[in-house]
């Protein structure tokens, strides 16, 4: 587990209660919920997203502990996602959490269209990742730089969501809304333009 630093002084933006999925109904009756934060430039200038599961933990399958570092399909268990991109752009990043402390970081050109630089121009990303589980209560906190994310200058939309396994093994999706039949994290209609969020991550990169 790694400790966030503690000169770091966020400032709330926005928190969200996700939802799930219509097509697979959560079995459990859980709550998640994400907070965004953003940091000055005189501390660490970035993004800071705190998810909340709330729930009986024990019927949870959640990843073992494992060293920290980038790892592929996270999001097959139970895992905390977020996208940006530049509103108006077709271009965005994803970003994965696992509460094994792995994460994932992704360039994409157009929806689900991987960046073909991708592989030898990966997101700049070393997230700090902060895991707080309790009996009732799991909370997740991952610290992004502000050089992992797209131009913090202009304005921003942002999709925030999370997979959550039980310990049977079935998957549910949660989002801020679901514009399509089937789950979908990468479609725009479901993602949000967070008001001051581009001004505040801008007077972050301002010295």
């Amino acid at each position: 587990m790694t400790t966030r630093p503690k000169a770091v002084q966020p400032l709330t933006i926005v928190e969200h209660t996700l939802v799930c999925h219509p097509s697979a109904p959560c079995v459990l009756p859980l709550q998640v919920r994400v907070r965004l934060s953003a940091g000055d430039a005189a501390a660490r200038p970035g993004l800071l997203l705190r998810y909340e599961l709330l729930g009986d933990m024990r019927r949870l399958r959640l990843p073992a502990p494992k060293p920290p570092g980038p790892a592929d399909g996270l999001w097959q268990h139970t895992c905390f996602e977020a996208f940006v991109g530049a509103t108006g752009e077709l271009a965005y990043r994803e970003f994965n959490f696992a509460p094994s402390g792995q994460w994932a970081a992704y360039r994409f050109s157009a929806e689900r269209r991987r960046d073909t630089g991708a592989e030898t121009a990966p997101v700049p990303v070393s997230p700090l990742i902060e895991v707080h589980p309790t009996a009732n209560r799991l909370c997740l906190l991952a610290w992004l730089p502000l050089h992992a994310l797209p131009d913090p200058a202009a304005a921003c939309d942002i999709g925030l969501s999370a997979v959550i396994e039980t310990t049977d093994g079935q998957l549910s999706h949660w989002a801020l809304q679901h514009p399509s039949e089937r789950p979908d994290f990468h479609h725009r209609g479901g993602w949000h333009r967070l008001p001051g969020l581009s001004t505040l991550l801008a007077s972050a990169a301002t010295p």
